[in-house]
């Protein structure tokens, strides 16, 4: 449509004529009231910068078993695809304090699978009984999971295997 007959439309109707995609070709204009347009632009930016601004926090001990370190991991990467920071915290018991060195492993683990999500804002560092690590996500166009979410099928398929086993 031509400029003017899209400005003499948006006037019969008492709306504005706003440019939406400006390096579009041809550029994209949308016939919408300007102040409402506005608004919606501004609930947009404020919604992007609360999202960003939380941190969440997982907790890993050192012997963790493998299914219960995919799930947290697969959380993880929930927090991270929302724009959530996390906090990754692995304690120590006892006598684990003497084995720091599998702390270390499993947090270069956690590190390595999260490295398509998160930017490690915090290397592991040892704090009394405790290593922590604070990952960032990446933009979002660079972001790529590793450990897909469970779907329908799957967690029926589950359900399903859990009502076997307690039948026999």
């Amino acid at each position: 449509m031509k400029l003017p007959d899209a400005l003499r439309k948006a006037q019969s109707l008492g709306l504005d004529l706003v440019e939406v995609a400006p390096n579009a070709e041809p550029p994209v204009c949308r016939i919408v009231d300007f102040g409402k347009f506005r608004y919606q632009l501004a609930k947009q930016d404020k919604e992007k910068k609360q999202s960003s601004s939380k941190l969440k926090e997982v907790k890993f001990r050192v012997n963790i078993d493998p299914h219960d370190y995919h799930t947290k991991i697969r959380r993880s990467e929930e927090f991270l695809d929302k724009g959530n920071k996390v906090k990754v915290q692995l304690q120590f018991r006892g006598r684990e304090m003497a084995h720091q060195e599998l702390g270390m492993l499993l947090m270069q683990r956690v590190k390595a699978d999260l490295d398509t999500m998160a930017a490690v804002e915090m290397e592991p560092k040892l704090m009394g009984k405790s290593i922590n690590m604070t990952l960032s996500p990446l933009p979002a166009n660079k972001r790529k999971r590793k450990f897909e979410p469970h779907t329908d099928e799957e967690l029926e398929a589950l359900e399903n295997h859990v009502e076997e086993d307690d039948e026999d």
